[in-house]
């Protein structure tokens, strides 16, 4: 008998992770060894644990699922991770993607899908949900809008903590870096956004779906 997937789960919601464990322990080639509420605990569970996978929530109450992502995948590139969000907004997927995602699934998808894209990343494929996939096509298209897709991994991860109402010095504390880094980061965002204020800053970002407007 094959050794089963185990799986590391990373979602702030106890009652959530919860009713994952049960969907993907009933799948029956699946055991749950972990599960974090915050990133910092996902980097350190992912380091004593080594699981298979990663299912990992977008949005964490410290730093972003996908800054975590982009963490884990630095100190091991081999690490399989599939972000589970509730986001299908195609800029997610794609800085998921660039940050080391194998895979992403919307909330919205059916229990089954969960479970085949943690079989097809355990086994080293990309797996993408078909809503996702739909709202990829789409942007793709002449008309469709960059927005926060012309932003780097870092800028992408400080204009979703501006968005969220954290100051210049709270962003630098969360990402340890100093508060002129952040400032000069928050100018660039406005710059490629195009927007000259807060205020512009945040109907953009409603706009592409980073925050709810």
């Amino acid at each position: 008998m094959n050794s089963p997937i185990e799986v590391l789960l990373v979602d702030d919601h106890a009652v959530v992770r919860e009713g994952y464990r049960r969907l993907l322990e009933n799948a029956g080639d699946m055991a749950v060894v972990g599960e974090a509420a915050t990133a910092a605990e996902a980097q350190r569970l992912f380091a004593s644990l080594g699981p298979a996978v990663v299912v990992m929530d977008v949005s964490l109450p410290d730093v972003s699922g996908i800054e975590a992502l982009r963490r884990i995948v630095a100190r091991d590139s081999t690490a399989r991770v599939l972000m589970f969000s509730i986001h299908d907004e195609p800029v997610f997927p794609r800085h998921a993607f660039a940050a080391g995602a194998c895979g992403y699934v919307t909330k919205a998808s059916a229990p089954d899908v969960l479970v085949d894209a943690v079989r097809t990343v355990a086994r080293g494929e990309r797996f993408l949900s078909a809503d996702v996939a739909r709202e990829l096509a789409l942007q793709s298209l002449p008309d469709a809008t960059r927005g926060l897709s012309s932003l780097s991994a870092r800028e992408f991860e400080i204009a979703r903590l501006l968005a969220l109402g954290h100051s210049v010095s709270e962003v630098a504390d969360r990402l340890c870096l100093s508060t002129k880094t952040i400032a000069n980061h928050q100018s660039s965002i406005r710059q490629k956004l195009g927007v000259a204020n807060a205020a512009q800053f945040l109907r953009a970002v409603a706009r592409d779906g980073l925050v709810a407007s």
